[in-house]
Parts: structure tokens; sequence; C-alpha cells
């Protein structure tokens, strides 16, 4: 963990998306942060001592999800699947994966092999507050995160200044090539990279923009409805109910490596993106925080 030494900052943004206004002034005081998001190593020593089984893992109760069809009601995630050509209808690369979960992260045939120091995904807030329970740890607010993420830079678009890759160099894990049929990151890193492949910011944290979205402990509020064609808006697991107003959603904070920008700049320490408690997705992680004297 990297210790943040808390302050007074600008949070936001006014020149991007609506729910990132408007700017206002945000205070935090000192914490630690996880210097990188959480790894499937990680997580799976957590699994392995407490025998926890993540949401993605249980199939889900057809009870809660009014109109679903039983014989779907099976323990799966949703995996972003490229289309092979240019896609015929938004959010078209998403597909709801019996059997996908943060062991299997493409699929029940997939496995870990290679992805040991990658990030863990498909977990929701409740497999984070469990994870964070076991080391003694939180989730980070939603300011405590943009005040790392921004690391003294206020009022830069990013989380390294003003320019998105500054001489042509890649900051982040985000998005290479024309999203989301044409892929053309390196090989290993078509979707998550290793953590700490990208360099980290001023207060030495890494991957807090791009790679995976990460989970906060902020409900999302008083912000318009998101964009319908953005790469984060996988549907609820495993369909929408009939009630539209949905469950509670949680801030998420970072952008992940779908963002791209020709269609979803939230590769920013403002941006962020309310994501239902009852969804886990192939793109979203997360990292925690601890807030009493660390020695």
């Amino acid at each position: 963990m990297a210790r943040i030494k808390g302050g007074v900052f600008q949070m936001g943004s006014d020149r991007f998306y609506p729910e990132e206004r408007p700017v206002r002034t945000a205070r935090v005081v000192d914490f630690w942060m996880d210097v990188t998001p959480v790894t499937n190593r990680r997580f799976s020593q957590f699994i392995q001592a407490t025998g926890y089984v993540t949401f993605a893992e249980r199939p889900p109760d057809p009870a809660h999800y009014p109109g679903l069809d039983p014989a779907l009601a099976q323990a799966g995630s949703a995996v972003f699947m490229p289309p092979l050509g240019p896609p015929t209808a938004p959010l078209s690369w998403w597909r709801h994966v019996p059997g996908a979960n943060w062991r299997h992260p493409t699929g029940p045939c997939s496995d870990l092999r290679g992805l040991e120091d990658h990030p863990v995904v498909h977990v929701v807030a409740e497999d984070a507050e469990a994870y964070a329970l076991w080391t003694g740890q939180s989730q980070p607010t939603e300011a405590e995160w943009e005040y790392a993420a921004r690391a003294g830079r206020d009022g830069c678009d990013y989380a390294w200044g003003d320019e998105f890759e500054p001489g042509g160099r890649p900051m982040a894990k985000t998005w290479q090539g024309v999203f989301p049929c044409r892929n053309l990151a390196q090989r290993g890193f078509e979707r998550t990279a290793p953590v700490g492949s990208y360099p980290a910011n001023d207060f030495g944290l890494y991957d807090m923009i791009g790679n995976v979205w990460e989970w906060t402990s902020d409900w999302y509020q008083d912000s318009p409805n998101p964009e319908p064609n953005a790469c984060c808006g996988a549907r609820r697991r495993p369909a929408d109910p009939a009630d539209a107003s949905g469950p509670p959603r949680r801030v998420l904070k970072g952008g992940s490596h779908l963002c791209s920008p020709d269609y979803c700049r939230r590769y920013r320490p403002a941006a962020r993106w309310p994501q239902p408690i009852d969804t886990s997705t192939s793109h979203v992680g997360f990292r925690c925080v601890r807030r009493v004297p660390m020695i």
C-alpha cells in the first residue's frame, strides 16, 4: 500500500460527460491505498482462506428477476465479446455467459493460467467488500479514489497531464484500435494487462486509469442516465427485470481496457459510472484502502 497524504482538491470535470459536473471542492484525510488493483493471485488467497463464493458463481434467484425464464437462472457473468464486424446494435458486444466468473474470465472453458498478476474481474461490490473485510481494509470513497488518481494534478484531464498519449506513449491499458471490433493490443494484452504494466502516477499508484473499472463505496445519485452506447453498459444478470428502476448502483472509477478515444473517453480521474450492485462483468475489479495508522 502507498500512504496518501490528504488534502483539498477540485473534483469532477466540466469538459466531458454530464455526470462528472460540476467541478467542486472536496477534501480527504490521510489514508493508505493498494498500489495496484487486487490481482487474481491475491483474490485466490482470500478464496482459499475463507471458502467465499462470489456473486457470479451463485445461480440467480428467479424471484429477484421478474419475468426471467427459470431455465436461464444459471450462474454466470457478462463477458465482452468483440463482434466480427461493425456492431448491429448498441451493447451487442456484451453477453451473459453461464459459467463465467473470476476463475473463468471468458467462460467455463477459460482459466487463470498466465493471468495470476492480472486484476481480478467478475466481482460485484459485495465481493469486494468481503475481500476488504478479510484484509482489514475498506472500499475507497469516490473522493478518495479520485484524489489518489489525480495525485496532485488538479485541473488536468488525465492522471498524467493534459495529453492522452504524450509523445505517442500509452499511459494506461485502454482500447487500441477501433472499438469494438478491431483490437490491436499485443498478445496477452487483448483484455486486461498484468498490473503495473504502465507507468505509476505521482503517488506511486498503478492502473488507476484503464485496465479495469474499480468499485467505490459511494452510491450513485443525482445524475442523468448514462449514455446508451457507452462501452460499460453491460446488461444486468441475466436479464433486465420488469422493474425498470433496477437495483441500487455504486460509483465505478477509472475506466477500463474497453475505453477508447472513438467511443468512451472515461479513462480519466473525473470519470464515473453507475454500476448496478448485482452486475458483474469482465472489465470491473477493485482495490482497497486503509484509514488507520500503518507502521
